[in-house]
Formats: C-alpha cells, sequence, structure tokens
C-alpha cells in the first residue's frame, strides 16, 4: 500500500481547505489499515481517520498520519421474520447506501437521505435527519482498535448514542476505526413523514400512496433546495448543533422572542433551533472575507473562495458569542475541529 507524504487534504474535505498531512494512505481493508498502523515509524505519531470528509474542519496541516478509510461493500447478510440485515464497509459513501436499501425495499433509512458522508463516520456521529437518527436503525458495528489493531464488535447500546452523540466523540475518542457497519431495516416500513417538509413536498409531488422511495426522493429535493452542494461550495452541512435546554429556558424566552422555534423532547427539556437562533442575530448570508453564513441556511457555514480553517473558526465562535448574549444560550460545534 503507498504511503505519501505532505499531501495536501483539500479533496478531501468537503469544506476544501488545502491543509496538509505529513502522511496519507488509503486502506481498503482491515489488513492494509494493520498494515501501516504497525510500522514502526506510525506508532507514536498522531493518527487522523478521514471518511467522506463531510464532518471536519482543518485549521492547520495535520503533522501526524491521516488515513482515508477506502473499505467498500454493500451486502444483505441475512433476513428473519420482520428484518433486512445490511453491512457496509466504512469507506461507503453514505447515500449509495441509502440508495441500495430504498431500491430493495428496505426500509428505515429514507429520512437520512442525501446526507454527506461516509458510513464509517455516521455511528460517531449519530447521523440524523426528518425524524430519524442513526441509532433508530443501527444493529452493530465492527471497528479496528488504533493502538493493537484488534477487532471488536459494537451493539447498538454500547455504542451510547446520544443527539449526535456516540461513544467514539467521547470515552473512545480517536481509539478505534468503524471499519463496516450493519443495519437492521424493516420488511413492513413504517413511514416517517410527520416533519411538515416533508409531507408538502410530498403533496408538491402529486403522491398518493407514499413509498420509502417517495419519501427518500422527497428529503432529497428539500435538501437539495436548501443546502449547497459541496461541490460548488465548499461546507460541511450543519455546523452547530440544535441546543437542548431545560423547558424553563424556553419559557423564560418566549416572552421576549414569542417566534421562538422548538421542539419537545420529554417533559423537562426542549430543542430550540439553531438556525433559527442564529438568523435572528443578523448572520443569514452574511460574510468575511471568503468566510460566510450561507444565504439560505444560517446553520451552514461556507467557503466562497480560498478561506483558511481558522477563518470558518473565528466566525463561528463570533456567531456563538452573539446567541449567546442574545439569547443565553450557547452553541456547540457540530463539526470536529482538527
Amino acid at each position: 500500500m503507498k504511503i505519501e507524504e505532505y499531501i495536501s487534504l483539500k479533496p478531501f474535505n468537503t469544506f476544501g481547505i488545502d491543509a496538509k498531512a505529513r502522511y496519507f494512505a488509503e486502506p481498503a481493508s482491515v489488513n492494509e489499515f494493520r498494515e501501516v498502523l504497525s510500522e514502526n515509524k506510525f506508532t507514536t505519531v498522531p493518527k487522523f481517520i478521514l471518511g467522506g470528509g463531510s464532518n471536519v474542519l482543518l485549521t492547520k496541516d495535520f503533522e501526524g498520519l491521516a488515513l482515508k478509510n477506502n473499505i467498500k461493500g454493500i451486502e444483505l447478510v441475512k433476513k428473519d421474520q420482520d428484518f433486512y440485515y445490511v453491512k457496509a464497509g466504512g469507506g461507503e459513501v453514505w447515500h449509495d447506501v441509502v440508495m441500495y436499501c430504498v431500491n430493495n425495499n428496505y426500509a428505515g433509512l429514507e429520512n437520512l437521505s442525501l446526507i454527506p458522508g461516509s458510513v464509517g463516520a455516521g455511528p460517531i456521529q449519530n447521523i440524523g435527519a426528518y425524524g430519524v437518527e442513526l441509532k433508530d436503525y443501527l444493529f452493530e458495528l465492527e471497528a479496528l482498535n488504533i493502538k493493537d489493531q484488534t477487532i471488536r464488535i459494537f451493539n447498538n447500546v454500547e455504542c451510547k448514542f446520544g443527539y449526535r452523540e456516540s461513544i467514539f466523540k467521547r470515552e473512545l475518542k480517536d481509539q478505534y476505526i468503524i471499519t463496516s457497519v450493519t443495519y437492521r431495516l424493516l420488511k413492513n416500513p413504517k413511514l416517517n413523514t410527520r416533519y411538515g417538509a416533508i409531507e408538502k413536498e410530498l403533496e408538491e409531488m402529486h403522491v398518493k400512496n407514499v413509498t420509502i422511495k417517495d419519501i427518500s426522493q422527497a428529503v432529497c429535493n428539500i435538501r437539495n433546495s436548501k443546502l449547497p452542494n459541496p461541490t460548488q461550495i465548499g461546507n460541511a452541512g450543519s455546523f452547530f448543533k440544535n441546543p437542548e435546554v431545560p423547558r424553563s429556558v424556553l419559557t423564560n424566552l418566549k416572552p421576549a422572542f414569542p417566534n421562538i422555534v422548538s421542539y419537545d423532547i420529554n417533559a423537562d427539556k426542549v430543542k430550540l433551533a439553531a438556525g433559527w437562533l442564529i438568523e435572528q442575530c443578523g448572520w443569514k448570508g452574511k460574510t468575511i472575507g471568503d468566510a460566510g453564513v450561507h444565504k439560505l441556511q444560517a446553520l451552514v457555514l461556507v467557503n466562497y473562495g480560498n478561506v483558511k480553517g481558522n477563518e470558518i473558526l473565528e466566525l463561528s465562535q463570533k456567531i456563538i458569542d452573539s446567541v449567546k448574549n442574545k439569547f443565553g444560550v450557547e452553541l456547540e460545534r457540530e463539526v470536529n475541529i482538527i
């Protein structure tokens, strides 16, 4: 396997940031990962695992070993009375897996259509959209220990999923490479159209007998209309999490901001719409140099040219500070800062 030196990571991150890696390789199997990780000169250098590069902000050159997960393959591994079990390599494009499932009528992932990124990155972030999260359908995953190159199987519970969180972002951060994921999908679809945007799009599509293909297409239409294409404008999708706060925070904000957008979590907590908060602070469509906030979606920070990663980071901090000052709510970044 070829190991390159001083390679630009610009083609491997959707922000299009031109940062360099001291060493770079693209393992296409577990054995190739083991081969490079076991080399003496790499045992003590920092490691950086790249999937689709859609949830990362590179703020500087990486003085270590960057590994692009290239493990491929999608297959139906078993089925039972109620479920299909589909296994995908960690280097597969996420949307390709969704389309494989949708086209075979394996139900569950259709609301997650067109989310950028790779299969291996999905569980780390517990990706989610339109009322569905990955944790709802992940059965198990296989992960390679970076230190000793052993394989461990994690079931759903062991992944400790939360809102855009998992054990791989907390206790086991930077300790494992997710080499494959198995999804448990429904034979009898439970169509999730409760998000108004989907219902409205289905109406505009003149769909009467809704299928998972229709939902997938509706989600693709919505995302294409709201979110910039990374191949045209560098971005990493939603840059901030929707903050989860005690219900009392919402109650206290309502008199001053009666139109504040929120979603119930439980009796005690609500989720506030980060995009709405950012927009109220006047950031939507604003630019500082080549760094900007997208004109159609305030959650998305963009590269309008040759922006440096630290310029995006500085812009995000200004947004965090302004939301904190106006609403008393602190936003948290969703992307990984390197």
